[in-house]
C-alpha cells in the first residue's frame, strides 16, 4: 500500500548540520520543495551523513542537472505522497520506488539515493527503469538496456522508431501493461546471469546480466 507503512529502523546518533527536519514527513516535504525550487544546497543538506560521505555536493548537482525531467517528476510525486505519510522511515511513491530515511541527531535525513533513476541492479529494477525511460521518451537512456550482442546494431533513432513508429499503439499497450504490473510480476525466475519476469497473462521480459548490470534481451 502506498502511503503510511510503519516499521523499525536503527537510529543514527551522530548529529549533522543542514535543514531541520524533525519528522519523516517534514524531511520529504522540504526535500520536494528544494527540488522544485532548484535549491540544491537545501536538498543536499537533507541527505544523510552516509549518503554525503559517498556522494559529493558536485556529484549531487551533476545528477540533478543531467536528469531535470526525472527530478521534476520525483518532486511532484514526493509532494503528493508526503501528505499520506505517517511516522515511518520508508515509504513508496510510485513506479515501485521507495525512499529510506534515518534519524540523525533528532532530525530525519534521506538515506537512499532518490536520484538513481535508472538502476540496473536487479531484474525488477531494470524493468522499472526501462518503463521510466520510455515514459519520458529518453531514447538514449533506453540504449543502456540493450545487451552487448545487439548494441552495435542499435542507435537512438532506431530505438525511437521502434516505439514511436508504425507499431506505436502495440508498444504503448505493452508498456502500459508492464507499468501496471511493475510491483507484482506474476512470476520471477532467475538462474545465474539469466532472468525471466512475467507480467500479467501475456507479457514476459527476458533479461541477461552483463558486468553486473541487467539488460533486456527480449520483451
Amino acid at each position: 500500500m502506498r502511503g503510511a507503512r510503519v516499521f523499525l529502523v536503527s537510529l543514527l546518533l551522530a548529529a549533522c548540520g543542514g535543514a531541520s527536519a524533525r519528522t519523516p514527513k517534514s524531511a520529504v516535504q522540504q526535500y520536494a520543495q528544494a527540488l522544485r525550487s532548484g535549491d540544491t544546497e537545501a536538498a543536499y543538506s537533507l541527505m544523510s551523513a552516509e549518503f554525503r560521505a559517498h556522494h559529493s555536493r558536485k556529484d549531487f548537482d551533476n545528477m540533478l542537472k543531467a536528469n531535470r525531467d526525472e527530478v521534476a517528476q520525483t518532486a511532484d510525486r514526493l509532494a503528493l505522497e508526503s501528505g499520506q505519510l505517517a511516522i515511518r522511515a520508508d515509504f513508496d511513491y510510485g513506479l515501485d520506488e521507495h525512499m529510506q530515511l534515518v534519524k540523525e541527531g533528532g532530525d530525519w535525513r534521506i538515506a537512499s539515493n532518490p536520484l538513481s533513476f535508472y538502476s540496473q541492479k536487479t531484474p525488477q529494477e531494470t524493468v522499472r527503469s526501462f518503463v521510466r525511460a520510455y515514459s519520458l521518451k529518453r531514447w538514449e537512456v533506453m540504449l543502456r538496456f540493450v545487451p552487448s550482442s545487439y548494441r552495435d546494431r542499435m542507435s537512438v533513432e532506431m530505438v525511437k522508431k521502434q516505439f514511436e513508429g508504425p507499431r506505436k499503439e502495440a508498444m504503448q499497450e505493452m508498456m502500459d501493461k508492464l507499468r501496471v504490473n511493475l510491483n507484482a510480476p506474476s512470476s520471477d525466475i532467475q538462474r545465474g546471469n539469466q532472468a525471466r519476469l512475467r507480467y500479467g497473462d501475456s507479457y514476459e521480459v527476458e533479461l541477461v546480466r552483463e558486468q553486473g548490470l541487467w539488460k533486456i534481451k527480449r520483451l
